[in-house]
């Protein structure tokens, strides 16, 4: 289990209804793009890549379900391995059964479609009751708002990467979200 140096063990990782407030209405997903996809399939496979097996995981909407599956297949049909394609609400008692299928694979990387308010509980369920690694985690373009870090805490998605609509990419570092365009530049 993961220990952040700033959360008490014993406190719930759920989001309390004022962490909300103060954050807005988050945005739905919206469909993925070829680009995006492309660009995310490029994140898990650089050069001397050995990601073989995934987790993919997405919320119940329709846009992040038709990401996923389009990544499973994507992601077969070039040789990987699926391990997994675990999905979850956007609200929940704790996010503890999603959490625990999601990482019981021991994958060599994870692929997330989601909105970010439930994938934000997801994060925080994970971070505080499985071994999940957000540096070994990518994710579609839903997920790179500079909102889900400020509610997840700064830490926990540290080194979550994911792709953009128009086919850059996009990261998190200390609680910052940096795109890039298809050219390498920051945004």
């Amino acid at each position: 289990m993961n220990d952040l140096s700033d959360r008490d063990a014993s406190r719930s990782p759920l989001i309390s209804p004022v962490e909300l407030a103060a954050h807005g209405d988050l945005p739905r997903p919206s469909p993925h793009t070829d680009a995006e996809l492309t660009a995310l399939i490029g994140l898990l496979t650089p050069p001397k890549s050995r990601i073989e097996t995934v987790a993919v995981g997405h919320s119940r909407d329709a846009a992040s379900r038709a990401a996923a599956d389009a990544f499973a297949s994507a992601w077969t049909a070039r040789g990987g391995k699926v391990l997994t394609i675990v999905n979850w609400p956007e609200s929940a008692a704790s996010w503890l059964r999603p959490a625990t299928r999601l990482t019981a694979g021991l994958p060599d990387a994870w692929v997330v479609a989601a909105a970010p308010l439930g994938f934000a509980q997801l994060a925080r369920r994970l971070r505080h009751s499985t071994d999940w690694d957000p540096s070994r985690t990518y994710a579609f373009a839903s997920l790179g708002d500079s909102r889900l870090p400020a509610l997840t805490g700064p830490e926990t998605l540290h080194g979550l990467r994911g792709a953009t609509v128009d086919g850059g990419t996009w990261e998190v570092r200390r609680g910052w979200v940096t795109t890039y365009d298809t050219a390498g530049s920051t945004s």
